[in-house]
């Protein structure tokens, strides 16, 4: 659809049909498509895909109008339906200033030969107010004093920075889906047992997770039909779809390859092998929506965080086969409050106070779902106990037949990496599984309903919530599949297809980890959430709890926009974030000047304690010893001081809650073997860091190893991998040291 530019309007218009909406008070009508030709100097901006509504970050600043600039097909679901994914948009400021460039494609018909969009010249009254900013304020006081420019400038940040949010949210997390033809926010049962009606798509929709309903108010409230041409449901979640192919001759050279990254054809050109369509579709609750650490546990009216719905989808010959599973924070009132880099969890309310809540939330899902099962993965100890804990007491409370509870302290189970515990989990619900069942629906119409849900949980509801979810997940689709004639009975799913399979959900956690935490998940690092704790001192980058508390800054503004996309009013008093900001990264900068002297101190103590007189120092490195082996329970990292001299180096193991190295580990050169660089173990997806294997002798046998990596210095560095350069120094001189990195692992 094109967009138009003139004195008093925006004006979108596809065929006969154009919206107007005003510059002056930011209100929406509904007119003929001729009606351009009474509009002041209208001109083309370029090409728009729709609406997705109008947002104003503060009372004190104009409305935006919000537009897709660009989508993408991520593909078609049965019925020809196609889902697409928001990649761009426009942000109109609803003002009578001239807008920003906003990059828009072209229309051959208004800009035939013409590289870009024409502006409309302002009169000379006006350009002295023009701005080059994102607000544009203007100021008719010829003389304004310093209070009065102070605040335009405050005022001219705040939206700058929650505009910026605003961005990212939609175009660097890539999470905002909509279909013109099929309802993304309703599973294939709750639509297959609707009612059918000729109502438009957007009052059919499920209320929780039409994210943009606040945003496209004034267009639902006019309430003609000439409306529903402009209404677009949007969902915040994830969505891929894949076509498989059941292929069991095929070479197992794709199995060894890596894994992070399907193999170049996911499909089979010839009709021999039977083939399915699999889509997932991840549905984030647009209530109680937020960030990490501003949204937990439950609210006052029963919805708790990160709530997601996920559908896995199945097609084979006109038969479709779907299994929902949810997600949610326990609900409960807690909370991680405070600077501190990844805080205790508290509870907030006692056992009492919580009752009716916790029942609010729990019977609206029984109402939906009918029954629940529970997945409780927190560690059953250590500082996830309390959470879980409540969780057990507020169930037995409820004491609802249609409830069932089991206990799965994941960490505990998975520890060192053993992923393939999981399946201890799946074994042990496998009947509760069968019985649940699935939806099936084929052109005749209903031929089962999946009969309640698995509702997982840890504490964010991120990498274990996700791991698990994936494994429940391929048993029902295996079970599927074989009921269906599509796989044989005894036979597993092929190579290709399950790491396809494994990919799709792990790009699922991916995806929700950002919209929740900032961060994509650690797909493959599964006994730990991808918080490190680290050493007030043993760091060799940015101070760790520095980083958390900047962190919380760009949370507050992300919160700030997502109450506004929802309507909600911002509580925090966000001008005050600028005072805290820049005292904090003042106080930043200088604890990053005395860091490496802190190191420099802490090393040179352990160098005297430890080396005899006769050894000469080389140096040393404050590390994190990534062994799985040696992940505990309560998934904190192992921090290590590296220490080197002419004839040995030393690995000592430091305590930072006793902030003292417990115990240590001399290692002679002479049985020093060979080191190796590579990345760090993962069991899926891209890894994270690089690290370093040190391989020794111990009492004349091989087979000992040392795994250490740098501490990572800082979040946007967090994918790109550090290798330890020990390279310049003597404890890789004459030694035999291969170099694996990037294509093979070492583990």
């Amino acid at each position: 659809m094109e967009l138009f530019q003139a004195k008093d309007h925006y004006i979108l218009q596809q065929g006969e049909r154009a919206l107007w909406c005003s510059r002056r008070d930011g209100g929406l009508q509904l007119r003929p498509a001729t009606d351009l030709l009474l509009a002041w100097n209208p001109i083309c901006l370029g090409l728009v895909e729709g609406v997705i509504g109008k947002i104003q970050l503060h009372s004190d600043l104009p409305w935006w109008l919000i537009l897709i600039r660009q989508k993408a097909l991520v593909g078609k679901l049965p019925g020809d339906h196609e889902v697409c994914k928001v990649t761009k948009i426009a942000v109109l400021s609803l003002s009578e200033m001239e807008p920003q460039d906003l990059e828009l494609e072209l229309c051959k018909k208004h800009h035939f030969g013409i590289n870009k969009p024409e502006k409309i010249i302002p009169s000379p009254d006006d350009s002295k107010f023009l701005l080059k900013t994102f607000t544009h304020i203007k100021s008719n006081v010829s003389a304004p004093n310093k209070k009065k420019v102070k605040e335009s400038k405050e005022k001219e940040k705040l939206e700058r920075r929650l505009l910026e949010e605003l961005l990212k949210m939609f175009m660097d997390s890539e999470s905002f889906y909509y279909s013109l033809t099929y309802d993304l926010t309703n599973s294939v049962q709750r639509q297959s047992t609707g009612e059918r009606d000729g109502r438009p798509l957007w009052q059919k929709v499920d209320d929780r997770f039409f994210w943009n309903k606040y945003m496209i108010q004034d267009l639902t409230e006019i309430g003609t039909p000439d409306v529903d041409f402009w209404i677009i449901p949007m969902i915040q979640g994830f969505v891929q779809i894949e076509e498989l192919v059941v292929n069991y001759t095929e070479s197992s050279d794709d199995e060894k390859s890596s894994p992070e990254t399907p193999p170049q054809e996911s499909t089979c050109v010839d009709d021999i092998h039977p083939r399915f369509l699999v889509a997932l579709i991840s549905r984030r609750s647009r209530h109680r929506a937020g960030m990490r650490y501003k949204r937990r546990g439950v609210d006052k009216n029963g919805n708790v965080a990160n709530y997601v719905e996920t559908e896995q989808l199945i097609h084979v010959h006109n038969h479709t086969l779907s299994f929902v599973q949810t997600r949610g924070s326990v609900p409960v009132f807690w909370s991680q409050v405070g600077y501190r880099y990844n805080p205790r969890p508290r509870l907030d309310r006692s056992e009492k106070e919580t009752v009716a809540y916790f029942c609010a939330h729990f019977e609206e899902q029984l109402n939906i779902y009918k029954k629940q099962v529970i997945i409780n993965l927190v560690d059953q100890a250590g500082r996830e106990k309390i959470i879980g804990d409540a969780y057990l007491k507020q169930v037995l409370l409820f004491n609802n037949s249609h409830l069932t509870y089991v206990s799965f302290d994941f960490h505990e189970h998975c520890r060192g990496m053993k992923f393939e515990n999981v399946q201890t989990l799946t074994d042990a619900i496998y009947d509760i599984i069968l019985d649940m069942k699935w939806c099936w629906v084929d052109e005749a119409g209903v031929i089962c309903k999946q009969e309640g849900i698995f509702r997982v949980n840890c504490m964010d509801c991120l990498d274990r919530t996700n791991v698990v979810q994936a494994a429940i997940a391929r048993v029902v689709m295996e079970q599927q599949l074989k009921k269906l004639g599509v796989m044989p009975p005894e036979q597993p799913l092929p190579v290709k297809c399950n790491r396809i399979y494994q990919i799709m959900w792990a790009n699922n956690g991916d995806s929700i980890s950002r919209q929740y935490a900032g961060t994509a998940a650690l797909k493959g690092d599964f006994t730990r959430t991808g918080e490190r704790k680290l050493a007030g001192v043993m760091k060799d980058g940015v101070n760790s709890a520095n980083r958390y508390y900047l962190n919380r800054f760009k949370d507050a503004y992300r919160q700030a926009v997502i109450d506004l996309m929802q309507g909600i009013p911002v509580t925090e008093d966000l001008y005050s974030i600028f005072t805290k900001e820049k005292e904090h990264e003042a106080l930043h900068k200088e604890n990053q000047r005395s860091h490496q002297e802190l190191i420099s101190q802490l090393l040179q103590s352990y160098m005297k304690l430890l080396l005899p007189d006769d050894e000469k120092f080389h140096g040393g490195w404050a590390l994190i010893d990534c062994d799985p082996s040696l992940i505990d329970a309560t998934h904190r990292d192992v921090d290590v001081l590296l220490l080197l001299s002419n004839s040995a180096y030393y690995v000592a193991y430091y305590d930072d809650e006793v902030d003292k190295v417990n115990q240590y580990q001399r290692l002679s050169l002479e049985n020093l073997e060979k080191i190796e660089i590579g990345p760090e173990p993962t069991l899926f997806g891209k890894p994270k860091f690089s690290c370093m294997r040190l391989h020794y002798r111990y009492k004349e046998a091989s087979g000992y190893f040392h795994t250490l990596r740098a501490v990572m210095r800082n979040p946007e560095e967090d994918g790109k991998g550090r290798a330890v350069n020990l390279t310049k120094t003597s404890l890789v001189s004459g030694l035999k040291t291969k170099v694996l990195w990037p294509r093979e692992r070492i583990f």
